[in-house]
């Protein structure tokens, strides 16, 4: 079973940025199209990045421009860089399979916050 470990979080101000790491064990994390959740208090968890196998990715246009997702694959590996961060990014950031009947349990998420 493949289990997620989100670091990289922290307290940053506004402007600032922050490097998101996201480890899995498993053999078969290569094969998966990962991505990057947020959950703000009070909110539902909401999908800011997603990357391919190849590296293909793609981003709500909330985060287009500032968030970058990568990946590597032989450390089975995901990370967000996230730059320009806004007090809107104050979130808990989990990384987990894009596809629903891919995923994993959900790891403990790291915590962003953004102060104005």
């Amino acid at each position: 079973q493949v289990q997620l470990v989100e670091s990289g979080g922290g307290l940053v101000q506004a402007g600032g940025s922050l490097r998101l790491s996201c480890a899995a064990s498993g053999s078969i994390f290569s094969i998966r199209t990962m991505a990057w959740y947020r959950q703000a208090p009070g909110k539902q968890r909401e999908l800011v990045a997603s990357i391919s196998s190849g590296g293909i990715t793609n981003y709500p246009d909330s985060v287009k421009g500032r968030f970058t997702a990568s990946r590597d694959n032989a450390k089975s590996t995901v990370y967000l860089q996230m730059n320009n961060l806004k007090p809107e990014d104050t979130a808990v950031y989990y990384c987990n399979a894009l596809l629903w009947a891919q995923r994993a349990p959900w790891g403990q998420g790291t915590q962003v916050t953004v102060s104005s």
